[in-house]
């Protein structure tokens, strides 16, 4: 009797590992590379880095951690932002190389760049 409740039990047991394996498939990874998400901190009325190189397609998040609100300004007009808030954040996605300088247009002195390679 004991015989048949442990083979019983095994083949119960392979049942349902062959069930979860047949209805819960492995998923396939995606051959496109995913977009890399770089992050720039506005400091003490400051960028942090001061300079960033990302591959192309990748997105940039300033984070406001100053008590003040800043506003991210490209030099050449591509990007702007809202006033952000304290801890409000702002993000771009660069899609062409080259060199993209900003600023805070509420404090013209704050400067950087973002390099896309």
């Amino acid at each position: 009797m004991r015989k048949k409740l442990f083979t019983g039990s095994i083949i119960a047991l392979s049942l349902a590992v062959a069930a979860v394996v047949i209805l819960h498939p492995t998923r396939a990874t995606s051959e496109e590379p995913k977009s890399a998400s770089m992050q720039v901190n506005v400091d003490n009325f400051t960028f942090g880095p001061q300079t960033l190189t990302v591959p192309a397609n990748s997105t940039v998040t300033w984070v406001n951690k100053d008590d003040v609100p800043h506003v991210i300004a490209s030099d050449d007009g591509i990007f702007k932002s809202k006033a952000l808030d304290t801890d409000d954040k702002y993000s771009y996605t660069f899609t062409k190389a080259g060199t993209y300088a900003y600023y805070c247009s509420v404090h013209p002195k704050m400067v950087g760049k973002i390099v896309v390679q």
